[in-house]
């Protein structure tokens, strides 16, 4: 795999600790600017709504630069937003630089994502993507936990400035390791680039992302309360086991990537379906302490097997804009993140029980299955629709029409 690969791991990297760092700040940060935590929690929306308007928006003002320097200048926005978020003076000050650091997420794994697949041959593609990937789970294991820790014992700017030195990082890496590559201006220019999105392939592609990730968002938002009044674990040993997760989501990122360039369809109805089990199993599961782990640990695989195969079929599905699809991709992640946990509160509010999110998820993730099979049928009538018959002329040679000749 080209050493390319990972300056773009380096930018996931970054981004995936500046995502969930502020989950585990949430109380030094409404502390330190005298505001409740729910109010600090509207941090997470603003980022989250960051990654949904950034993603397509900047994709398409992009679509006519070099990948290179899109991908430069995407990091050099996430650098200016987390330095922002270190000085800002007070909650609308802070409101404003998350916004402005989610910004750049979606455009730079779509972009990304398109740069990695253009690196391999075409046996490799999905692998490169979960290498890109990679960043962002190890994030989960690495990142957060010590970014966490540097907020809880230097402050929660500290914090802020230390993923502002990893988005450096990440332009020193992307500036020395991503190949120099030309202007890509589509034959339709911004219209040509919408119109691919047009597609039914495209978007149910993108509702098995919204449903897929939606049934994951479901019950892990929600799975502090499951350990600790299900399994048992006391508060304390979550980050240890959240950890496990992220450990998970690794090992199922890089053989969802493996096992997607051999079946792609495969390996997404097989990801899909072992996502539904381990949801369904969750309130056994979560019945002992030692279970409860492995529940977790195989959450995040389940989850996370179809991340690359997602991420390759929305790129397949819109050949003529794949930087565009890809990123709206991103905000496909972003909107099931939001819409699973919705999901995943109303079944808790209802009084179902701790465990009741996961059982939300599992009906999420059938949804997704269900809509992944209409696409394999509509790709499949496509497929077989009868060919126009050929006329024969005098000299005997098929008169086929100009679309067979090509």
């Amino acid at each position: 795999m080209p050493l390319a690969l990972l300056a773009l791991a380096v930018g996931a990297f970054g981004i995936g600790t500046t995502e969930f760092v502020m989950m585990g700040l949430l109380p030094e940060v409404a502390d330190d600017l005298h505001i409740s935590i729910p109010t600090a929690g509207h941090l997470v929306s603003a980022y989250a709504l960051g990654v949904v308007i950034g993603a397509p928006l900047l994709a398409a003002a992009t679509a006519r630069m070099s990948r290179r320097t899109v991908l430069i200048s995407l990091m050099g926005l996430f650098v200016v937003g987390n330095a922002l978020s270190a000085f800002a003076p007070d909650q609308h000050w802070l409101l404003a630089a998350r916004f402005v650091s989610g910004l750049p997420h979606g455009a730079f794994f779509g972009v990304g994502a398109v740069v990695a697949t253009g690196l391999v041959g075409p046996e490799r593609k999905a692998r490169s993507v979960s290498l890109m990937f990679l960043g962002l789970t190890v994030a989960n294991i690495v990142g957060v936990p010590v970014a966490t820790a540097m907020g809880q014992h230097l402050g929660w700017r500290a914090t802020f400035l230390g993923v502002s030195v990893i988005g450096v990082a990440a332009i020193a890496s992307l500036f020395l390791l991503i190949p120099h590559d030309r202007a890509h201006a589509s034959e339709g220019g911004l219209r040509g680039e919408l119109a691919a999105l047009r597609s039914l392939p495209v978007w149910l592609a993108l509702g098995t992302t919204v449903a897929g990730f939606g049934a994951l968002f479901s019950a892990y938002s929600y799975i502090t309360p499951m350990l600790t009044d299900s399994a048992g674990y006391t508060e304390g040993s979550v980050t240890l086991l959240l950890a496990l997760f992220g450990v998970g989501a690794t090992a199922g990122n890089l053989l969802g990537g493996r096992l997607a360039d051999h079946s792609l369809r495969g390996t997404l109805f097989g990801g899909l379906l072992s996502l539904v089990v381990v949801l369904a199993l969750f309130p056994v599961l979560m019945g002992a302490q030692w279970s409860a782990a492995v529940a977790v640990t195989l959450l995040g695989t389940a989850a996370f097997v179809t991340g690359s195969p997602l991420q390759l079929m929305v790129m397949e599905k819109a050949a003529a804009a794949p930087s565009l699809a890809s990123s709206a991709n991103q905000a496909a992640f972003n909107l099931a993140n939001a819409g699973g946990a919705w999901i995943g509160g109303l079944a808790l509010a209802a009084g179902f029980g701790a465990t009741s999110p996961a059982l939300a998820g599992a009906a999420l993730a059938v949804v997704g299955l269900a809509v992944a099979g209409t696409a394999y049928a509509v790709d499949r009538s496509r497929t077989t629709r009868p060919v126009p018959h050929a006329r024969v002329v005098a000299t005997g040679v098929p008169d086929r029409p100009e679309a067979l000749r090509r």
